[in-house]
């Protein structure tokens, strides 16, 4: 009795599948891509049925709105390919925000220690986080959920329902300075174009990137590879409490008000904003290109909007439409996959008929 070897043709020979696809395939026909051009087709109908959408104005508050999710779903989208969550976000920006706000009025403090500072308290609220998760091997959900209670409690603990707002101007103003007068892009765009690149780089061209999907696919298999998983999420949750911080700063900067109730809501955005740039919830899968799209493509859509006197009510409805949608079509896409897999090498998935894994002939 022999046994028969599969065919061994160009594409059986790849290991992963999805490289036997061409290369312009694999660039154009995936979830980023579909991302990328569905922002590019909303901002080209807004651009030419809303007046002055896309005046220097208009753009330049869009910026300056979401400079905060997306300073907060660089880190998130790791934490989420890892296959965890941080609902904590926006309770460490309203934190953060409070702590800048007592160390420079109160304590006198000049505002870049009292941003070191309260970055350092960011980063030590995401370590919490990171080990209760990591060390302790509680479901991240139920942890970050405490969490959010936990820093947004100490928050309003500490300032009540007041607000401080004896701020420098020349601080306040720099946080909305332009990159050149009258256009439409804000300074702070400097720093993000900064971490986008440091994410960038990180994630998609060094092992420690590759050690991040391996997680999200599979922790124990990525163990015996030789990845610590519990170091990586303990640094990756720290990171976001860290990133998180420096947002809160920013926030707090930017309005000039220091509250406990900043940025209520904002996790809901971020999170909303990295799933649907192509992120899937189970972890594994996801590249920033597309998260930066993400989180473009649900600016644009708000001030679509609300240009055109939309409510917040609204606004939300559609975004929540667009990431149940981008939820629904993961499992979608991966059926679709698998039934086309199945049609184009049934050998690979019909048993043999002696309940071994390859076929035999005699």
């Amino acid at each position: 009795m022999s046994t028969s070897t599969l065919p061994t043709t160009p594409e059986s020979q790849r290991s992963y599948r999805p490289y036997a696809r061409p290369l312009v395939a694999r660039l154009l026909v995936n979830r980023e891509a579909a991302i990328i051009g569905l922002l590019v087709a909303v901002f080209a109908w807004s651009t030419v049925n809303i007046e002055a959408f896309d005046g220097p104005l208009t753009l330049y508050y869009l910026f300056l709105d979401m400079a905060p999710i997306l300073m907060i779903a660089l880190p998130m989208t790791l934490v989420i390919i890892t296959g965890e969550i941080d609902l904590s976000v926006a309770s460490i920006v309203g934190l953060s925000s409070v702590l800048v706000g007592i160390f420079h009025v109160d304590m006198g403090l000049s505002i870049p220690v009292a941003g070191l500072l309260a970055i350092a308290v960011g980063t030590l609220a995401g370590l919490l986080n990171g080990f209760l998760v990591a060390y302790v091997g509680l479901p991240s959900l139920a942890v970050t959920i405490g969490t959010l209670a936990l820093y947004r409690g100490i928050a309003v603990g500490l300032l009540g329902d007041t607000a401080i707002t004896d701020f420098p101007q020349k601080w306040t103003d720099l946080v909305k300075e332009r990159i050149v007068e009258e256009s439409s892009y804000p300074m702070v765009l400097i720093p993000i174009a900064v971490l986008i690149v440091v994410f960038a780089l990180t994630l998609h061209f060094t092992s420690f990137g590759r050690g991040v999907y391996e997680i999200g696919l599979n922790d124990q298999a990525a163990r015996f590879s030789g990845v610590n998983v519990e170091r990586t999420k303990l640094f990756l949750f720290a990171l976001t409490g860290a990133v998180s911080a420096l947002a809160g700063i920013y926030y707090t900067l930017r309005y000039g008000s220091a509250r406990g109730d900043n940025a209520t809501g904002l996790e809901l955005q971020v999170i909303a904003a990295v799933l649907l740039g192509g992120v899937s919830i189970f972890g594994g899968r996801g590249a920033l290109h597309g998260v930066i799209a993400g989180v473009l493509l649900i600016g644009v859509i708000s001030s679509a909007m609300r240009l055109e006197g939309e409510t917040v009510n609204k606004i939300n409805i559609v975004i929540g439409v667009l990431l149940v949608l981008s939820v629904i079509s993961t499992s979608f896409l991966a059926w679709a996959s698998g039934l086309r897999s199945a049609r184009r090498w049934p050998w690979a998935t019909r048993p043999r008929p002696d309940g071994t894994g390859k076929r035999s002939q005699s």
